[in-house]
């Protein structure tokens, strides 16, 4: 019988602390749909100051973050918003922007860094000769760290690059930065360094943070003052919402000083994955908390099949494709789990591969 896990499918499955079930316990709370819940306002006020934008909104997902976020810069149907192929907003947000605010995405070929190149986004961007015919292009997306890139770092260069296209064209940048906290670890650049250029960003404290709920979107007073009515319109709006904003601040506090750690564990995880001749990874491209690996014969052993195997020793893995498997370190993986969990990898793969048993 195992006794031991090691959850690897993402950073998203940490228990709050015993600091964050404290915290909570003496929330001081009053009704935050009316504006007037003092726990929620503290972490919203130390979030802006973080990010350098005027204002801060806590909302209880990413997903409804980066929706209201699209929304306010799109408010008018049929709008378009230029975005990575491979983005979260694209990918894993379920339409949302397009099946509940009509707005359509103009997708450009994120490279394997996460970025796109420069000359492609300012290609995409319509022509107000031909709003007959098309939709108007209003937003530009970026997303930092880059997930499906394996948790890339977009570096605050490149995101300026991006804000004066942005600016030349009278449009505006959001980022996407779920983990942008990562970002600037790994970066050694401050938040506010890497949310500069943009108009508005979404940062989720349940990810690499810990915090067991929500994320928070900052910008300008008016952006957040249209983002809450839109928070309300989406069922957002939580009353004592200071319950959670009282665990995420202790996170903000206490766990940002350990994702170099969770970056570091990475490295060696990815180092030993390099030394099983099945599986294929990119050592290099591991930067922050995410790695990415593949299997070299497919055929012979599925990603979904090795997840299945390695479950059965508590090590939770995802398939990431029907070739590669992700990996996703946090603070509560220690580096006795690490060696723990590349030891099954490693056996799990030998047995696979001797059974013949692929899927």
């Amino acid at each position: 019988m195992v006794r031991r896990t090691v959850d690897l499918r993402s950073d998203t499955v940490t228990k709050p602390t015993e600091a964050m079930r404290a915290a909570m316990a003496r929330a001081e709370v009053d009704d935050d749909v009316l504006g007037s819940d003092p726990t929620a306002y503290h972490l919203e006020s130390e979030m802006a100051k973080i990010t350098g934008k005027e204002a801060a909104l806590f909302v209880p997902s990413g997903t409804m973050g980066n929706l209201i976020s699209v929304l306010v810069h799109c408010d008018v149907r049929g709008s378009e918003v230029i975005i990575g192929d491979t983005s979260h907003i694209h990918v894993l947000e379920n339409g949302g922007i397009s099946t509940i605010g009509g707005v359509h995405p103009k997708t450009v070929k994120n490279n394997p860094d996460g970025t796109m190149d420069i000359d492609k986004i300012e290609a995409a961007i319509r022509s107000p000769d031909g709003e007959l015919f098309f939709p108007t292009t209003r937003l530009i997306c970026l997303e930092n760290t880059h997930a499906n890139s394996g948790g890339r770092c977009l570096s605050a260069e490149y995101t300026d690059m991006v804000g004066k296209i942005a600016k030349k064209h009278g449009l505006k940048l959001h980022i996407d930065g779920a983990r942008i906290f990562n970002a600037s670890v790994a970066l050694k650049v401050p938040v506010h360094r890497l949310l500069q250029a943009a108009d508005s960003a979404l940062l989720c404290l349940s990810k690499g943070l810990g915090a067991p709920v929500g994320s928070v979107i900052v910008g300008s007073k008016a952006f957040i003052a249209k983002a809450k009515r839109l928070r309300k319109t989406l069922g957002g709006g939580m009353r004592q919402v200071g319950v959670l904003c009282a665990a995420a601040y202790v996170a903000l506090q206490e766990n940002i000083r350990k994702l170099e750690d969770d970056h570091r564990k990475a490295k060696i995880f990815a180092d030993g994955l390099k030394q099983i001749k099945e599986l294929s990874i990119d050592a290099t491209s591991v930067e922050t908390n995410m790695i990415f690996f593949s299997i070299v014969d497919s055929s012979l052993m599925s990603p979904k099949r090795l997840c299945q195997v390695l479950e059965e020793r508590g090590v939770l893995a995802m398939p990431a494709s029907s070739t590669s498997v992700r990996l996703v370190l946090h603070y509560q993986i220690s580096e006795n789990d690490v060696y723990y969990a590349l030891t099954c990898i490693k056996q799990v793969v030998q047995q696979i591969v001797t059974n013949g048993t692929a899927e």
